[in-house]
């Protein structure tokens, strides 16, 4: 669906983390190119189910995944993590109401295979209904999209910019976090942020016309969601 997306993170060789200290802080409508670029660089082209497809092959990016990826930018959802002026990390949210399963239809998307993503994403909504697992709860934020520069990986940025949006989903009045994963990593990383998981779905498993649609590299072995209570 549109307001449900993938967070994937993507694994690369560990580097001496900068000493260099950064911010948190919220992403406007000022930020699009430099978000843009920095998700071309650090998420579009590695993210396992884009590779998995070659969505990229031939061609430098997939402009309705950047669309998608920047819808609502500037709804004061949407996190960055600077240092000495330089985007290190991005956290895309979004509010998810009970019921929105309800009203999910599909995708008009001419990029066929990005079209398949979109179409394993409204399932995996469908099929976790997060809402059925937290019945007194109509409201949750969901994190669509976090990644964080690969040079910077290992110092907590990923933690804090979950933490920040933990702090306005309980402004909003949110009772629950959200993350769908496609990636391995980030659903351990969730783990270790005390998200417990509610759905899983092997990539082997996901069939249409009883042909298995993605094939990601190990250890990306299936798409899950975490959720976690916001106390």
């Amino acid at each position: 669906s549109v307001d449900s997306v993938s967070t994937p993170s993507t694994p690369s060789t560990p580097c001496s983390p900068p000493a260099d200290p950064y911010d948190i802080e919220v992403i406007d409508d000022g930020d699009k190119e430099e978000v843009l670029q920095f998700l071309r660089t650090f998420f579009i082209r590695d993210e396992p189910l884009n590779f998995s497809l070659g969505l990229l092959e031939g061609r430098a990016t997939c402009a309705e995944l950047e669309d998608y990826s920047i819808k609502d930018l500037n709804s004061g959802l949407n996190l960055k993590a600077v240092s000495n002026g330089k985007i290190i990390g991005v956290c895309l949210n979004g509010i998810l109401n009970k019921g929105y399963v309800d009203e999910i239809e599909e995708a008009c998307c001419e990029d066929k295979k990005f079209a398949k993503i979109l179409k394993l994403l409204d399932h995996v909504a469908v099929q976790s209904n997060i809402f059925s697992h937290f019945p007194e709860i109509d409201k949750a934020m969901t994190v669509k999209i976090l990644s964080v520069d690969s040079s910077w990986r290992g110092r907590g940025i990923a933690k804090d910019l979950m933490n920040r949006t933990r702090e306005l989903a309980r402004e909003l009045g949110c009772g629950i976090m959200t993350v769908d994963c496609t990636s391995h990593f980030t659903a351990r990383a969730l783990k270790k942020l005390g998200f417990e998981c509610i759905y899983s779905l092997k990539y082997e498993d996901y069939k249409i016309n009883g042909e298995v649609v993605f094939t990601p590299e190990k250890p990306h072995a299936a798409v899950t969601v975490y959720t976690q209570r916001i106390e």
